[in-house]
Parts: structure tokens; sequence; C-alpha cells
């Protein structure tokens, strides 16, 4: 198979080398290990940010709190059009001066909220800044997909491990600042992150330009694997003919994914698989404050928890988790295991502090092993039910599935899963399991007909089946 992708053909060793080993040598190479430590940089200042932003506009701009929910709430839909703004982009222009501008426009911005003092001059600040962070996270996935080829599950994995490290580091040194509490203090922090992206710029810019494969029959030959467990199609069907029925299906889809109906169901039914970020960061720690005897100084233990976890575990969960079949069994594994962490926070309420706080940390554990799976399903769907040919636009458009879940689902929580009590938890843990199911069934229906040949496509849905 030949490839354009640079980098994209290195393989770490077999026989499971350790996390450190993978990140000095990660699937791309060279390119792949800078922008590893180029995303770990940003995350450290995105910790600074989430740390000190809040109490930042508190004490330095002096924001009501309606101000400061109004002027977050509206960067968080800022943030919704820079995933496929960036996507749009990538399809057009190169991806590595994108991501430096992205990089070099949030420097901007955070250099001006230094500098504007009131409400109507930091709303365009930061919604602004919102916007850039989303689009370049859409051209951070975008990289992996072009330097990891085949083994972006694993480059994912990596990514996200540096990218919690680099977030704990961040919300320490904020910890530092916040002790300090001065309003240069403060200002220290915002800079720090501003800083932060001059170093990531750079280091993007010491990698080199990535162009997607032109054809990846890899693609297609791991559409075969899942409709059996043979290198041959129903009906005895070659690898080779599958591989062309593929690119030809691919030719004959919808170029744009706005008038993909079934990409879009997809993006549409990942926005409640993106839950497990506000029941983390918002459900978590308001449910425990407000409904349960446990100890209010338990709240941090929750981050500690997803953090060490996401780092430890997620290259393990990644390598059980590659591949069309295994990817839509994780989607099973979500649903289920958020059911289980909101049947947990519903029950909190009947226990005695001691067990309350047992129970929540439990509920953190689970919430974070369902972000595990997130992270693998949804990222890999993403790439694998998107034409090659149009993969950067269409990742845009399945990166506004977590955009709009930041947007929406801390209002979903508090404003009507918390105000039910205890039953609404467990009805947002039913829903959630069950639209895992439906997500499930339309991935696997979409891969059935990615796997039929051509002439077969029609009644391939009754035939194949995902094993």
């Amino acid at each position: 198979m030949r490839r354009t992708v640079r980098g994209g053909g290195a393989r770490a060793p077999r026989g499971g080398p350790g996390l450190l080993t993978q990140l000095r040598n990660p699937p791309g190479g060279r390119d792949a290990r800078i922008m590893l430590l180029a995303l770990s940089v940003d995350r450290t200042g995105s910790g600074l940010w989430a740390a000190s932003s809040v109490l930042y506009l508190t004490f330095v701009t002096h924001l009501s709190a309606q101000q400061i929910g109004v002027l977050l709430g509206a960067a968080g839909v800022a943030g919704i059009a820079g995933s496929p703004l960036a996507g749009r982009l990538a399809g057009r222009l190169p991806l590595r001066p994108l991501l430096i501008g992205c990089h070099l426009l949030r420097l901007v911005t955070l250099t001006l909220v230094l500098l504007c003092s009131g409400f109507e001059a930091l709303l365009p600040v930061v919604a602004v800044t919102y916007l850039g962070d989303r689009a370049a996270k859409t051209l951070e996935m975008l990289f992996a997909t072009r330097a990891a080829g085949e083994r972006r599950a694993a480059y994912q994995a990596l990514s996200r491990s540096a990218a919690n490290a680099g977030y704990g580091v961040g919300a320490g040194i904020a910890a530092i600042g916040l002790a300090v509490g001065t309003t240069d203090a403060y200002r220290a922090l915002i800079l720090g992150n501003a800083l932060s992206f001059v170093v990531a710029a750079v280091l993007v810019w010491r990698t080199g330009e990535l162009r997607e494969a032109t054809v990846q029959v890899a693609r297609a030959t791991a559409v075969a694997g899942t409709a059996s467990p043979q290198a041959t199609h129903p009906g005895g069907t070659s690898p080779q003919t599958a591989s062309k029925a593929a690119v030809e299906r691919d030719s004959a889809r919808p170029q744009s994914p706005w008038r993909d109906r079934g990409y879009l169901r997809f993006v549409l039914l990942d926005i409640p698989m993106n839950l497990d970020d506000s029941v983390l960061g918002v459900g978590l720690p308001l449910w425990l404050v407000n409904r349960t005897s446990a100890p209010h100084a338990l709240v941090p233990a929750f981050l500690v928890i997803n953090t060490v976890l996401v780092v430890v575990l997620q290259l393990a969960v990644s390598k059980r988790a590659e591949g069309p079949h295994r990817t839509v069994r994780a989607l099973l594994l979500y649903g289920g295991l958020m059911f289980a962490c909101c049947a947990l926070l519903a029950g909190a309420t009947r226990c005695g502090t001691w067990t309350a706080a047992a129970v929540l940390l439990a509920a953190a554990v689970l919430v974070t092993l369902a972000e595990l799976m997130r992270s693998v399903s949804s990222w890999e769907l993403a790439v694998l039910l998107a034409p090659p040919d149009a993969r950067a636009a269409y990742l845009g458009v399945a990166g506004m599935s977590q955009s709009i879940q930041k947007s929406a689902g801390p209002p979903l929580l508090t404003g009507v899963v918390m105000a039910a009590g205890p039953a609404g938890w467990l009805v947002l843990g039913t829903v959630v399991a069950g639209l895992a199911v439906v997500q499930r069934g339309a991935c696997a229906q979409r891969f059935r007909t990615l796997a039929a040949p051509a002439p077969d496509r029609a009644r391939s849905a009754e035939q194949v089946r995902l094993e």
C-alpha cells in the first residue's frame, strides 16, 4: 500500500512497550513526538485557564456571577463553529500553518483579556478564544489521522495521556497562584496560558507538513474484517475487489458532510455520548454539595481520579478497541458504565457521610472509565465513517458534538436532571444507555453497507452482521 503520509508507517515495537517508551517513539515518528509535546504544553495552559479564569473574572475584572455565566456560555456557543470552520479550511489549506495560526490567535486574544476590563469588551475576546480552541483540537485530530495512519487509535491514546498530564500540571501551577491570591498572581496565570500558545506554535512549526493519504486500502480491509473474520467478503469477494468497491462507494458518497444524512445522524447521537464530561465536571461536585452529606473536600479527588486513570489506562483501553467491531462495542460499554454511574449518584442521597463519599468516588471511577470508552469510540468512528478524500470537512462537523455538549450539558444537568432528584439520574442513565444502543446499530448498519460489494449493497443489510 502506497502512503503519502509522512511518518505514518512507523510502528511501535510489539510486546506491549510502556507509556514513556511509546511517547518517545509514537506512531508517526519525529513529527508525532513533537506534536505530542506541543499538545502537552497547550493543555498545561488550558489547566491554568480552567483553574483561574472564573476567579480572574471575579476579582480582577469584577464581573458578577451572572455576567460570568453569560460570558462563558456565549463563548461555548461560539466554540461550536470552530470545528467545522477548521475542517473546511484544512480541506483547502496546509494543516501546519492553520494550527500555528490557531495558537497565535489565542495568544492575541488572551493578551487582550489582560487588557480588557468590561463585560462588553471581554465577550467577543473570550468567544474568539474558545473558537480558536475548538478549531485547534480539530486540527490536532486531523494531524493524528495523517501522521499515525492505521495506528491513529494508539496515537490518540498517547495524545490523551499527554494532554491529561499537561492539564494536571497546569492545574497544579494554578493552585500555587490561587493560594497567593493577589491581582498580579491572577494576571500571571492568564499570561502563562498565553505564553503556552507561543511554545506550542514554535513546536508545531518544527514539524513537517502532512498530506492526507490518497488511497486507503487499509480502511476498506478493516471494514471487510468487520463483516467476516476471514479476509473475504460474503459471497467470496476478494480483498482487492472489496477495496475497489470501497473506493467507488467513497466517490459516490456525498462529499459534503452536511448532505450526508448517515454521518449527521452519527454526529447528532454523539452529542449525548459526550455527557460524561459534564457529569464529571458539573454533576458530581454539585450533587455532592447539595444532595449528599459527603465532605466537600472530596471534590478535588474527582479530578485527581480522572486525570490519573486516563493517563494510566488510556493506552491499554485503546489497544483493545481498534477496528470497527471493537469500536462499536465500546459504545455499549459506554452506555453501561454511564448507567451504573448515574445509578450510584441516585443512590448516594440515601447513604451516610462516609458511605456517600465511597459511592461518589466509585461514580467518579465509572464516569472516567466511560470517558475512556468514549474517547476511543467517538474519535475512531468519526474517522472510519468519513470518506478519505473529504475527511477534513467531515471531522470538522464531528467535532461539533463535543462543543455542543459543553454548552448544553451543564444546564441540562443542573436544570433538568438534578432538579428531578435521584429519579433524574436514573432517567439520564437509561436514556444514555439506550442512545448508545441506537448509535451502535446506526454505525453497524453503515459499516455493513461499506463492507458489501457494490452489486450486493441493497441486500447487504440483511445478509451481513457484525460479529
